[in-house]
């Protein structure tokens, strides 16, 4: 535990798993300094819209899910003619971020118009990435996103870190950047899915390495930051459901003993069994600060490196927050 509380940057690929590859490299260099683990999400009603699959799941990272789902039960049953959009209804059973973590400041940068939309509904002070720019970059307005030097200093400086110093005071405890594979790049002169992903994970990639560049080890500000970076695999086709499997095979359970394998946690939400978590394809995390995450074997990010070498294993993806906050001294302690 530190003696002062963490600035927390959480850097969320909003299913850009699948176009991880080899020249990632400063995020496989992330993994290999980090603790590295899983985070189980749940499974998706049938035929959902991309949009509402990116709600769903960024709302599980944020501990959302159980009001979104409520919510969406009841816009649901209502009439037609009564029903409010998701974007034009007032939510007010859903509690804002600073209700629920000691007045925490928290920020979000996104792509996504969805995902701004649903953060600032949930009490975040949200950022279109494109607006994300510094001095140094042209004042014409543009959709293009920042150059990933640039985002690096305005995200460090919203939470009040520069280079070898730390301020005081800081606008925010947590930002939030979500980057879904809507990315535009100036080279991108088409929209082929595969392309989109790779763009927007290349920006994450070149995002991390300029962070971690700018953080020099042993400084001040490099041991108060805390540093997530989670990607998730989006959409899974439903003849995928055998592959990144968090179960464990039969075959390595001896049958005497089948029988006696307990419950494992991230099926469980407050002591309770929860019938909906989907056992493949959760979201892969990597954490990071100085002198105060475990540094595990894991030396790649990797599906594979993570459940032979990851020192987490696999929590719900609700928890995540709350693991945070704790670093910010915004929550008490979870688990052991």
């Amino acid at each position: 535990m530190a003696d002062k509380p963490s600035r927390a940057l959480l850097i969320y690929g909003d299913g850009l798993m699948p176009a991880l590859g080899s020249s990632h490299s400063h995020l496989h260099a992330l993994a290999s300094r980090g603790c590295c683990g899983f985070l189980a999400v749940r499974d998706l009603p049938p035929q959902v819209s991309e949009d509402e699959r990116m709600v769903r799941e960024l709302a599980q990272l944020l501990d959302l899910h159980d009001f979104y789902s409520k919510e969406k039960a009841v816009e649901n049953s209502a009439d037609a003619g009564a029903a409010a959009s998701w974007e034009c209804k007032e939510h007010p059973i859903i509690p804002r971020i600073a209700e629920r973590f000691m007045g925490m400041n928290a920020a979000m940068v996104t792509n996504s118009g969805t995902a701004k939309i649903f953060g600032e509904k949930v009490g975040f002070f949200v950022t279109p990435l494109h607006k994300l720019r510094n001095k140094m970059e042209s004042s014409e307005e543009s959709e293009e996103p920042p150059e990933p030097l640039s985002a690096a200093s305005e995200l460090l400086d919203m939470i009040g870190l520069q280079q070898d110093t730390v301020a005081d005071t800081s606008k925010f405890d947590l930002v939030i950047v979500h980057i879904a594979p809507t990315l535009k790049v100036k080279e991108a002169g088409n929209c082929d899915n595969s392309a989109s992903l790779a763009n927007a994970l290349e920006w994450i990639n070149a995002l991390v390495g300029e962070i971690t560049e700018t953080m020099h080890h042993g400084t001040a500000a490099a041991s108060r930051l805390y540093l997530s970076l989670v990607l998730s695999y989006g959409s899974v086709s439903p003849d995928k459901t055998d592959d990144s499997s968090l179960l464990v095979s039969s075959e390595e359970i001896s049958p005497s003993l089948a029988s006696l394998c307990p419950r494992q946690s991230y099926t469980m939400k407050l002591g309770k069994p929860l019938d909906d978590v989907r056992h493949h394809h959760p979201m892969l995390v990597v954490q990071h600060q100085q002198a105060v995450t475990r540094c595990d074997d894991a030396k790649t990010f990797s599906f594979e490196d993570f459940q032979e070498h990851g020192g987490n294993l696999a929590i719900l993806a609700d928890r995540l927050l709350y693991e945070i906050a704790f670093k910010l001294w915004k929550a008490p302690k979870y688990g052991a």
